[in-house]
């Protein structure tokens, strides 16, 4: 191939490569030609060249030895070679490369030439490519040229004037007089760039926002304009005028109109008959619909106005475009704390979209589910949550097992029905829930006594046909182990009659224990549900006491250490097994949670009035009450302000004796009450902070973490930094997601390790996503509560 073929058959010479290395040789003689060329001194054909070398680029090969060559066509007076050399500019250049500052001068010249078509040549390179620098010189050019008379010369100022201030932000009042003087203009191309221009002035300064809100009347004026126009075939799209200057509008009077009620209601008309009038069967109409609807809600409107908005968007869930359900979705999720009565018109709109195919359009009607469920639909709507929980895909299936869970504690109409939702919850996706759903479920059973029989039976029942779903076989031996008794002997009338045996009872659980599917918590939450029917049953303690002594050499530890623990029980201490095995006291409700089965107090300041007896304080007395195993009773301590007489711990022939032995000489050691301090409190999260000392150098810090919002946070992390010298381990957090109202917490041990005894402090991020928006705060720790700091 010559080197002075047209740029045409070079192209056909390209495409006509069988592989990518013909297609690369093809290019590399080209451009070794080019290259040549380039070096001739009286070169006729340089525009051609260069514009060869721009489709190589374009193609993805190398082409930053053309460089140069543009800043001499820009140079040129022919204005042939000045578009080719803009167009290769704009390329090749960016604000990075040294040779952008070499056509700076060139730009400022033809910004001056009476040739429009080359003014419009710098106008656009400048809004393309221009630096800061760049920026700052010309743009005294850039607002002579505002005001020109030339209205496509205005249109391409204005675009390139946005450029600066988004460049400069300094230069926005610049500006600012000849931006609102295009606002009179006829052209609509001018008023679309005036328009463009005033919206990111006004997003960069909060005093020329002020000052622009004195224009809202004349955006108004020509918004009307535009919506009652007859058809222009210089403007109409399927039927609607000009509908990128409506959109336009329609953003900048969002921000004109933000938190301020007089530009809000100079809008308001405006607004409502943009609803009413705009067609909604074309994506044109949609657009602009959607634009508005998005206006209505950000501003100060009235609330009639705000019901119309939701129900455009009632109106796009059922559109057949996916693109549109899910931004009616994602605009619905924004506003249902705020109208929530609004959008719950249409939550068999929204549920109906679960069913849909799309993944994210089904996540989002997932989330606007969870939004709306209240105590008046709880029912119907968890029928349906439930119902999507079993065909759902497994990514989501988490996600919805939460939001059950939250709505079901929130707003559940019975306890049984709260149980039977949880524990339908277990069989169908036990393994999509998260580690603190068993402990709080044990914690619900336990407070509704007057369900214990009929909680053990449906729980044996769910044993008996599915193992393989941890969670729920946890619970079910947890609760075989505590109400065994009233599984064997209990009459439950609300279940039909089963003939259940001690035989049964211990095969069940010996299946558990012997499965390959349970995990070693679920075999330990099995082996002390076996321990417990010791006292439960009377026939089979033997078979009890050698299922026990099996697990004795397990290779598990800990549950080895459970199995000594309980052979212990059987050999040297049988006197005092019905006694440590008694039945689990009514478990408090943890406003912190659980972790792993695992109980976090929350420090609390109890104020005590004289005279009122303190609850006991110390550690063992505690313990050996919650196993009612202590035959001395407990002696309140006097009220504050009294000496208090110690109270006898270990005496010959207690049972409180024989469990200290048990446990290798447990000493007594007071309960030192742990500080709680708030370390964040912003748009209703609050992180608390409550340390204990470990050791001289090493110190565990609790962090917790609430929503007293109405919306539910998502994605929720905290993250930590302290000195050099101090070492840092974070441990996994409790959840991710904080609940609406407080419901439930998230919890965030830290552990800290100072050896060098520095000044302690911390820095810590907390992320966030709420509403659809993320959020990223930090705050500085000076000090620790009970650390002397």
């Amino acid at each position: 191939m010559s080197p002075s073929v047209p740029l045409q058959e070079m192209i056909r010479a390209i495409r006509s490569a069988r592989t990518q290395c013909e297609e690369r040789g093809v290019i590399q003689r080209e451009c070794a030609a080019i290259r040549a060329q380039f070096r001739q001194a009286d070169n006729g054909g340089r525009s051609h060249n260069l514009a060869k070398l721009l489709y190589v680029h374009m193609l993805g090969y190398p082409a930053h030895f053309g460089q140069m060559e543009c800043v001499r066509m820009i140079a040129s007076p022919r204005y042939s070679e000045k578009r080719v050399g803009y167009l290769g500019a704009m390329m090749l250049l960016d604000e990075k490369q040294d040779a952008s500052l070499l056509i700076t001068n060139s730009i400022k010249n033809d910004l001056s030439n009476s040739n429009q078509y080359i003014q419009s040549l710098a106008l656009c390179t400048l809004a393309c490519m221009g630096s800061a620098e760049m920026c700052r010189d010309l743009a005294p050019e850039i607002d002579r040229l505002l005001r020109a008379s030339n209205s496509y010369i205005k249109k391409k100022a204005a675009l390139c004037a946005v450029h600066i201030v988004r460049k400069v932000h300094d230069l926005g009042e610049l500006f600012t007089k000849a931006a609102r003087s295009l606002l009179t203009e006829k052209n609509h191309g001018v008023v679309h760039g005036a328009v463009v221009l005033i919206t990111e002035l006004c997003e960069r300064n909060s005093e020329t926002l002020e000052r622009f809100r004195k224009t809202v009347p004349d955006l108004v004026q020509i918004m009307k304009g535009l919506v009652i126009s007859g058809y222009s075939p210089d403007h109409d799209v399927a039927g609607i005028s000009d509908p990128f200057l409506q959109v336009r509008i329609l953003r900048l009077l969002r921000i004109l109109g933000r938190n301020n009620e007089a530009a809000s209601d100079a809008m308001n008309d405006l607004l409502a008959q943009v609803a009413t009038n705009t067609d909604s069967t074309k994506t044109v109409g949609n657009a602009v619909l959607y634009e508005t609807v998005l206006t209505v809600l950000d501003i100060k409107s009235e609330s009639g106005l705000r019901v119309l908005a939701v129900n455009i968007l009632g109106r796009f869930l059922l559109n057949n475009d996916r693109n549109i359900r899910y931004i009616a979705m994602t605009s619905l999720q924004k506003i249902v704390g705020t109208d929530h009565n609004a959008v719950q018109r249409h939550r068999g709109t929204i549920v109906d979209c679960l069913k849909d195919q799309d993944a994210s359009v089904k996540r989002r009607a997932l989330e606007l589910s969870l939004a709306l469920v209240s105590a008046s639909n709880i029912r119907s709507m968890m029928k349906e949550l439930l119902s999507f929980l079993s065909s759902c895909p497994p990514e989501l299936r988490s996600q919805t097992a939460s939001g059950i869970f939250n709505a079901a504690e929130r707003y559940a109409p019975s306890q049984r029905w709260h149980i039977d939702t949880i524990l339908h919850v277990l069989t169908t996706a036990g393994g999509d829930v998260r580690d603190e759903t068993v402990p709080n479920l044990i914690q619900l059973i336990t407070n509704t006594s007057e369900l214990h029989c009929y909680t053990v039976h449906k729980l044996y029942r769910a044993l008996l046909s599915d193992i393989s779903q941890q969670p729920l076989v946890q619970v079910a031996c947890w609760c075989i182990g505590e109400y065994g008794d009233l599984l064997l002997t209990g009459e439950c009338q609300e279940t039909e009659p089963v003939q259940v045996t001690e035989d049964y009872v211990l095969d069940v659980l010996e299946t558990v224990l012997q499965s390959h599917m349970s995990s070693p918590s679920t075999r330990g939450f099995a082996l002390t549900a076996t321990m417990k029917l010791s006292t439960r049953i009377t026939e089979n303690v033997d078979r009890i006491r050698s299922i026990v002594s099996i697990y004795g050499s397990c290779i598990d530890v800990e549950l080895q250490q459970r199995a000594v623990e309980y052979n212990a029980l059987f050999k040297k201490y049988d006197h005092m097994r019905a006694a440590v095995l008694e039945r689990m006291p009514v478990i408090e409700k943890n406003s912190q949670g659980h972790t792993n089965g695992e109980t976090i107090k929350e420090s609390q300041t109890v104020k005590v009035k004289p005279g009122e007896p303190q609850q006991p304080a110390n550690q063992v007395c505690d313990l050996l009450d919650l196993l009612g195993g202590s035959e001395q009773p407990l002696q309140p301590s006097p009220a504050l302000g009294s000496a208090a007489p110690p109270i006898p711990v270990s005496a010959p022939n207690t049972v409180g004796g024989d469990l200290l032995d048990l446990l290798g000489g447990l000493e007594p050691t007071p309960i030192t009450p742990v500080a709680t301090v708030t370390v964040y409190e912003k748009d209703g999260v609050t992180v608390t902070l409550s340390c204990e000392k470990q050791s001289d150098s090493g110190l565990t810090v609790t962090l917790t973490a609430s929503n007293s919002t109405e919306s539910d946070i998502r994605g929720f992390t905290l993250q930590a930094a302290v000195p050099k010298s101090v070492q840092l381990h974070m441990k996994a957090p409790s959840g991710d997601s904080l609940p609406a109202r407080g419901t439930a917490k998230v919890t965030q041990m830290v552990v800290l390790n100072n050896p060098n005894k520095v000044n302690l402090k911390m820095r810590l991020r907390i992320s966030y996503t709420s509403q659809g928006s993320a959020v990223q705060d930090t705050v500085q720790i000076d000090s620790f509560p009970g650390l002397g700091q």
